[in-house]
């Protein structure tokens, strides 16, 4: 199951900014929350009460809310990994552990006796996979990546990727940090660059940033690292189809309807399990077209390269209707007329497309 978050660092703002974001996100769909008290310094007291008032507004709308901690925030407000009481007197649904006990306190604060679910760092390897061959309770054992401030500091794709398809091999729920776009957003530290999991999504549309994240198959949650997000990203996000793998073209000039109706309305589009080196075959469509007239279009581009979207017109009537994205340069024989080409930042989607994956082509 998949679900949408947003991250709110109430010391920072007023209670009607946090509590009128959490209400408008509500609306869309948004059902996580990231907090943070490492970077909160007042009083226990005070926390207790601010932050259990936080918690029955978030609750009351649904949210299950996870703060970030470390060991020093623990001391602070006089828990143990063998004693939770107090974030279970605050409402807390997830602990995130920023730090450790060691596998044996590590073992203990996954069996606490609250049902809070621990969340561990799910960009290095905290030793998780030990932790539950000895004993941790892995039905509260979450994974939920770092957010990178700092410009150029965030995860490698690849080590990204890969982190999560050896969680997956446990088993284990993951979540990861999207970033919203906004001017003058905040986390918790005066860095402003953004908050995303993955260096290379920084600053890309935000529906971008989790469409290639859900692609890979081994991302659940996708939260939003900074706040505030805009009422448009939000409403992005809540349109993402965690079915399929989606990604934008820009058209050529002159599309028939035909040809519109086989790119955006058609359904399923899925590369073939024969799958070819030189192109993406979605075959379906020229069963259901096959009668319908597909007029050669002529274009000077004498080679179709890596990109470039294709559907087979009726000099080859036998393939009619069939749509094709190239995966590599091949020449344009007039049997397929040139129908637009995947967005240079969506180009990332051509190598996540297994054969017989689904995916779609969205306005």
């Amino acid at each position: 199951m998949h679900r949408l978050g947003i991250s709110v660092y109430p010391e920072k703002s007023t209670q009607k900014e946090v509590y009128d974001y959490l209400e408008l996100a509500a609306k869309y769909g948004f059902s996580r929350i990231f907090t943070c008290l490492l970077s909160v310094n007042d009083p226990k007291e005070k926390i207790m009460k601010d932050f259990g008032e936080f918690m029955d507004k978030a609750h009351s709308l649904g949210y299950v809310v996870a703060v970030d901690t470390n060991p020093e925030v623990f001391k602070h407000l006089g828990a143990t990994y063998s004693d939770l009481k107090p974030f279970h007197d605050m409402g807390v649904d997830i602990i995130r552990l920023d730090g450790s006990f060691g596998t044996t306190g590590d073992i203990q604060v996954t069996r606490n006796p609250y049902n809070i679910q621990i969340e561990f760092n799910g960009s290095m390897d905290q030793g998780v996979e030990l932790l539950l061959e000895q004993g941790g309770n892995k039905d509260q054992v979450i994974i939920c990546h770092n957010f990178f401030p700092e410009r150029y500091s965030g995860l490698d794709w690849n080590y990204f990727v890969n982190f999560n398809a050896y969680w997956k091999s446990l088993n284990l729920h993951t979540a990861a940090f999207v970033s919203s776009n906004q001017p003058h957003t905040h986390g918790p530290w005066n860095v402003f660059c953004g908050l995303p999991t993955v260096e290379i999504l920084r600053g890309l549309p935000i529906d971008l940033q989790a469409r290639l994240m859900l692609a890979t198959g081994d991302v659940d949650d996708i939260i939003i690292g900074n706040a505030y997000a805009s009422e448009e990203e939000l409403k992005a996000l809540s349109e993402v189809d965690y079915q399929n793998i989606c990604f934008k073209i820009d058209e050529v000039e002159g599309l028939s309807d035909v040809e519109k109706e086989i790119i955006y309305d058609y359904y399923p589009h899925w590369d073939r399990y024969d799958h070819s080196s030189f192109f993406l075959r979605s075959s379906g469509s020229r069963v259901k077209y096959k009668n319908e007239s597909i007029p050669h279009r002529e274009t000077e581009q004498k080679m179709f390269h890596r990109g470039d979207v294709l559907i087979v017109n009726d000099n080859l009537a036998h393939y009619r209707g069939e749509l094709e994205i190239a995966l590599r340069d091949i020449p344009n024989d007039g049997e397929r007329n040139l129908c637009g080409h995947v967005k240079e930042e969506e180009m990332m989607f051509l190598d996540m497309i297994e054969p017989g994956h689904y995916f779609k082509i969205i306005k």
